[in-house]
């Protein structure tokens, strides 16, 4: 990644800070639960690490209309289709982040990207992974992000 480039995210990431801070403020922007907030600031968190690494995201948070479930990122790593599921924690007293993808959670995702493939043009699909990103906010420490590339696959191993 250039440098360039590598500025301009930076840029863009602060400067959505500065926005978000400044509606904060005068009141125009809509204030979620603790758990909701932290979650939304781990996924724009993961979001920029991915673009850093290469990553083209091309949806965040998609769903199928009335279907339960989203996907928190979509992204192409080179040709591959990488489905990703950010997990973000303010602490490490009980278990880890991604152990959060239980059985329910990978279903869930399965199930989603199916429906996304179907949007996708006819002919070969493309492969396809299924990640997880952990972002750590530890309080008086910097965030800790962590993608775990293939942490499942379309079916559950025994």
């Amino acid at each position: 990644m250039s440098v360039a480039t590598k500025l301009s995210l930076w840029g863009l990431e602060r400067g959505l800070r500065s926005v978000r801070s400044l509606a904060r403020r005068r009141g125009r922007i809509e204030e979620f639960p603790v758990h909701l907030a932290t979650g939304l600031a781990g996924e724009e968190a993961a979001f920029f690490y991915l673009r850093r690494h290469g990553f083209t995201v091309v949806a965040q948070r998609w769903n199928e209309g009335p279907t339960p479930g989203e996907i928190d990122l979509i992204a192409w790593q080179g040709d591959v289709l990488c489905f990703i599921e950010v997990k973000t924690r303010t602490s490490r007293d009980v278990t880890t982040a991604s152990s959060a993808v239980d059985r329910h959670k990978r279903k869930t995702l399965r199930r989603m990207a199916r429906m996304y493939m179907h949007h996708l043009p006819e002919g070969e699909p493309p492969p396809v992974r299924f990640d997880i990103v952990t972002v750590y906010e530890l309080a008086g420490q910097p965030k800790e992000i962590q993608l775990i590339p293939g942490a499942f696959g379309w079916s559950e191993v025994y």
